[in-house]
């Protein structure tokens, strides 16, 4: 049996095989205002948070099976976001977080959001 997982997944049926090919920044991204690559097309959290990296946000999470907290707040600034996560740091206690997206109810930013310019038709309105 082939072990190089990286150009046969025999051992996992069904899993995609790997082709080699990764897209470069000049070939599936856009640069934004912010001078952030996020992929066209898409406007996920993660993308939206990337292009508001630096601003001071308020994070509300949820979590339903912990007996001493349900619901919590953390509030810093965007530094990181990824598909599952939110990274703050809060300046004023020095403490950073490392948030799970599961978790997120929403989040309240104190100034205007930066979107992904490409993704949202120009109608002239405020979003």
């Amino acid at each position: 049996m082939n072990n190089n997982y990286l150009n046969n997944n025999s051992k996992f049926p069904g899993s995609p095989i790997y082709s080699g090919n990764i897209p470069t920044p000049n070939q599936s991204m856009a640069p934004t205002t912010s001078q952030e690559y996020v992929p066209n097309e898409q406007s996920y959290i993660e993308n939206i948070l990337r292009v508001n990296r630096g601003k001071r946000v308020s994070v509300y999470q949820s979590f339903a099976d912990s007996g001493e907290w349900k619901d919590k707040v953390f509030t810093g600034i965007i530094e990181q976001s990824g598909r599952d996560h939110i990274i703050l740091s809060d300046p004023t206690t020095g403490n950073w977080y490392l948030l799970l997206m599961i978790y997120v109810d929403y989040i309240k930013f104190d100034e205007e959001i930066n979107t992904v310019p490409q993704f949202y038709p120009s109608t002239g309105q405020n979003l």
